[in-house]
Parts: structure tokens; C-alpha cells; sequence
């Protein structure tokens, strides 16, 4: 089970392995689900409406959007970004779940709130996302720009997109987007966690003498149904903070249609809404489902398993018996 487990049968679990487990279940979960994501940028990104009736809409589904992406940039574009994207997950996913672990333990015993409680999945797995987030946006803004990117290409490695971004735009290019990109993940990651506790306690209630399903199988199903709850909620934000991140970037997007100068966060909402109506926020909506459903099942059922062949590896610095 995910998070700290003071009940008899919890295991104990080293830092160091509990990142490691994070690490490898994000390396995994990312690169199958590349192709989802690039798709999702590219619908986030696109000004003009996601219809085959607009003539000078480039994207009109999913279908479509894959036949054109695989047709004019081949099979590695479903791969853009993906070396800043592997790294971005890794890191998030080794941060993200030492702090869940600490967090929930922490709540656990300095508070009168049981470490099962959704609430306290919610607080903590809010928590943990931000310092998770905090730590690997600049590998975000560089992955949306190279899925963003078409061809010929702007940035050709990931060295000269660091470069390239901190002489022509300054250091804090590497953190667009963070407001949107805070706002929305602790809601995000806090309703993930509290979800997946639910309904791990429903399929429990559901099926409680189903022997024929794994724990793996289990931590699959309630995550992707978290994970498909928690972005519908919280998408917005996500769109927000992709279009943020390509300002400066014009020149790349030149290829894909209309492009647009925002100021910041509300005159993101603002001019989106002005120009693109309310289903404007909600461009892209279908593959980030999709993505959504994958990856957060994925992950939940990765780290489990990775957990537990690195559990029954001999090693040190196990922390305290729980």
C-alpha cells in the first residue's frame, strides 16, 4: 500500500529505496505513455478550435492528430522530449514519494489523524507534489517545448536548450508556468492519493474475498480511476501552465497555426476564454484522460512492485520497524 502503514502487516522502508522505487516506476510509466503526452501538448497548445469543420485547425482528434505527427515527423516524434521528460519523472517520482512516506508517517504520529485517513493522503500527497514539482520545473518547461517543437527543429539537444534558453531569455525562462503549475498540483496530487485510498477501500468492500486479482491489478484499476478524477478536476491549470511555457517559443510553433503572447497567469484564462470560449480550457482533454488513466495506474502499480523486489533485497539504512 502506498504510504506510510502503521497497521502489523506494513513494511519497512528505507528512504533510499523508496526513491529508487519512485525513480523506476516513473522511467517505466513514462516511456510508454510518451506518445499520449505529446499529442496532449499539441492539443493544448493549438488557438484554433479541435474540428474537422475549421479548415486551418492542424489537429482535429486523436486518430487524426496521430496519423498527421507520424506522417510528417515519423515514429521518434511520439518521442519528443522524451530525455527531459524520463528525467523529469524519475525525479519527480523519487521526490515525490520519499515526501508521501515522511509526510503521511509524520501526520501519523504527531497528530490524531490515522495515516489511512483520506484527508491526510490529501494534505500529504498535495504536499509532496509541490516540493516534487518545485524541483523538476525547469525539466518540464524544456520537455513541453521539444514535444512542442516541430520541424526543423529549434532546440536539437538538451544541452543546447539549456543554453540556448538561458542566454536568450534569462534563468527564470526555466520556470514558466510555475504559478499555474503550483495552483494545480496540489489538488491534483492530494485528490490522486485521497482517490486512490477510496478506492482501494471500495474495491476492498466490493470484493472482499476476490482472490484471483493481485495487489497489482488492484493498485492498476484505482489508480488509473484516480488518476482520470483528479485531472478532470484540475485541468485547467494544466493547459494554463503549457501555453506559459512555450511564451517565448514562437518561432517554434510557427508550423502548427496561430500563436499567442501571454502576460501571465490571468491573461492566460483571460485571452483563452475571449478568443476560444470556456471549452477552450479543456483542449486536449481527451488524450490527458487517456494519459491520465495510464499513468497514474501505472505508476501506483509500478512503484508496489518495485517496492517490493527492493523490499526483500538485502541492504542498509532501513528506517524504523513499523
Amino acid at each position: 500500500m502506498v504510504g506510510y502503514d502503521p497497521g502489523p502487516e506494513g513494511q519497512a522502508r528505507s528512504a533510499v529505496k523508496v526513491a529508487a522505487a519512485g525513480s523506476l516506476s516513473g522511467f517505466v510509466t513514462r516511456a510508454l505513455i510518451s506518445p499520449l503526452d505529446v499529442i496532449k501538448i499539441r492539443f493544448q497548445l493549438q488557438i484554433e478550435q479541435l474540428s474537422g469543420r475549421n479548415p486551418v485547425a492542424k489537429y482535429h482528434g486523436i486518430l487524426q492528430a496521430t496519423s498527421v505527427i507520424l506522417k510528417e515527423e515519423g515514429l521518434p516524434g511520439f518521442w519528443k522530449g522524451h530525455i527531459p521528460a524520463q528525467l523529469l519523472w524519475v525525479s519527480f517520482g523519487a521526490v515525490q514519494f520519499v515526501s508521501f512516506e515522511l509526510l503521511t508517517e509524520l501526520f501519523h504520529n504527531t497528530t490524531s489523524y490515522n495515516a489511512r485517513d483520506p484527508v491526510v493522503h490529501f494534505v500529504c500527497g498535495g504536499l509532496a507534489a509541490c516540493s516534487a514539482s518545485l524541483t523538476v520545473q525547469p525539466l518540464d518547461t524544456i520537455r513541453t517545448r521539444f514535444a512542442a517543437q516541430g520541424e526543423p527543429k529549434i532546440y536539437r539537444s538538451l544541452r543546447e536548450a539549456v543554453a540556448t534558453m538561458y542566454k536568450t531569455e534569462g534563468p527564470l525562462s526555466f520556470y514558466r508556468g510555475l504559478t499555474p503549475t503550483m495552483i494545480a498540483i496540489f489538488p491534483y496530487a492530494g485528490l490522486q492519493f485521497s482517490f486512490f485510498n477510496v478506492f482501494h477501500q471500495v474495491y476492498a468492500w466490493g470484493l472482499p474475498a476476490d482472490k484471483t486479482h493481485s495487489s497489482g491489478i488492484r493498485n492498476l484499476v484505482c489508480g488509473s480511476c484516480a488518476g482520470v478524477l483528479s485531472k478532470t478536476l484540475t485541468y485547467p491549470f494544466d493547459l494554463f501552465k503549457k501555453r506559459l511555457q512555450v511564451g517565448g517559443f514562437e518561432k517554434a510553433r510557427a508550423a502548427f497555426g496561430q500563436v499567442r503572447t501571454y502576460r501571465g497567469l490571468q491573461d492566460c484564462a483571460l485571452q483563452i476564454f475571449h478568443e476560444e470560449g470556456f471549452k477552450g480550457y479543456f483542449k486536449g482533454l481527451s488524450p490527458s484522460l487517456l494519459k491520465a488513466a495510464f499513468s497514474t495506474g501505472l505508476t501506483f502499480f509500478w512503484y508496489e512492485i518495485f517496492c517490493n523486489l527492493l523490499h526483500n533485497v538485502k541492504g542498509q539504512g532501513e528506517v524504523k520497524p513499523r
